[in-house]
């Protein structure tokens, strides 16, 4: 269990890291204004979360896959997780499940982050 807590933290740093240089590197060379880097990076991390799982299943490498998956995917975008959750329900026929968990994820996560901003601004103004 620690063995693998071990590698996922070392995973999302580097995943984490990658974000960060990501980011950067889209804004010097498109400039700000629209959020370039991170749709890179989430449009990105889920082709690699395909590529990954479909890799380390065929050469039975799935040991590695807290450390890639979990740890430097899921440090560079979560959205490759939510990506692969979707395309799970998807490709068991769970259709209505899959629009519904979509439809969820992204209205609740930014109902919860507006509900957070209008809380916390009163609270510091």
């Amino acid at each position: 269990m620690f063995t693998t807590l071990l590698q996922v933290a070392m995973g999302g740093a580097i995943g984490a890291s990658a974000r960060y240089l990501t980011n950067v590197g889209v804004m010097r060379l498109i400039g700000p204004g629209f959020p370039w880097g991170t749709l890179a990076v989430n449009v990105f991390g889920s082709f690699l979360m395909g590529v990954l799982v479909v890799v380390l299943a065929h050469k039975n490498a799935m040991p590695l896959a807290p450390f890639m998956v979990t740890g430097i995917l899921g440090g560079f975008t979560t959205f490759s997780a939510f990506s692969l959750d979707v395309m799970t329900l998807i490709e068991r026929g769970q259709i209505n499940l899959a629009v519904f968990y979509a439809l969820a994820s992204v209205l609740l996560s930014l109902g919860a982050i507006a509900m957070a901003l209008i809380l916390l601004r009163g609270v510091f103004q």
